[in-house]
């Protein structure tokens, strides 16, 4: 654990004092730099100074998908936690950007796993990802994490972002439903995961035919099948 938290700031978010002040003295032990919020407030004016952010969706506040939503807004990645295991819950915090969900009661160590598997998967990116794709219409700055459709800019949530890189980065191939959820989730979530972040995808781009699914195998984006002539008249963002 040692090897990714130095240095590493985590904002857990948790309106039950004595959950979080017990995840936040176990993750202080492994190393990580931990502060503490109870409201969804605090959450959203703070988040930006941190690596990565706690919530719970149960919050005194307001409703911690909303939450959810604007932290994935501010590119902080996110892991919820629950007070039941609800498929239904887990697909709209992922709808939502939460890059992972957990259900209550949790062992503090698969929880410390899956903070230091996303902090390396996020720093693995960084290293590895090409500056810019430039693919038709469509440019990805990967670097500033930013998307722009014929020089309008696109407006992605953390994970919608990562699934379009990874398109991008394999234009014209067909990518595999267990690459996807390997590179982009990191966990064998259901199929409605990838099928859901798609479906959001070709909305946000203005244009359904250039993602295109192969049934049963995967899916691949086809750059030179985007209506040239086609151009999204407001930001979906």
């Amino acid at each position: 654990m040692a090897k990714w938290s130095a240095g590493q700031r985590i904002l857990i978010v948790d309106g039950n004092p004595a959950s979080r002040a017990e995840l936040a003295k176990y993750m202080t032990r492994h190393g990580y730099e931990v502060a503490e919020v109870e409201s969804g407030i605090e959450a959203v004016d703070a988040c930006t100074a941190y690596d990565l952010v706690i919530v719970s969706l149960e919050l005194p506040d307001m409703d911690g998908l909303y939450v959810c939503r604007s932290v994935a807004e501010c590119g902080v990645p996110i892991i919820v936690t629950a007070e039941r295991k609800s498929e239904l819950d887990c697909v709209l915090a992922l709808q939502t950007g939460a890059d992972d969900y957990i259900a209550r009661p949790y062992h503090f160590r698969e929880l410390a796993a899956r903070v230091e598997a996303l902090m390396w998967r996020r720093s693995a990116g960084m290293r590895h990802a090409e500056p810019t794709l430039q693919r038709g219409p469509l440019r990805i700055d990967a670097l500033a994490r930013e998307v722009t459709v014929f020089g309008r800019r696109i407006t992605l949530t953390r994970k919608e972002f990562d699934l379009l890189v990874l398109l991008a980065e394999n234009n014209g191939r067909v990518v595999l439903r267990a690459e996807i959820m390997r590179a982009v989730w990191g966990h064998n979530w259901s199929r409605r995961t990838a099928d859901t972040h798609v479906s959001s995808l070709r909305a946000k781009l203005g244009a359904s035919e250039w993602i295109i699914s192969v049934r049963g195998v995967g899916f691949k984006l086809v750059s030179d099948a985007y209506p040239t002539s086609h151009q999204p008249m407001v930001d979906t963002g």
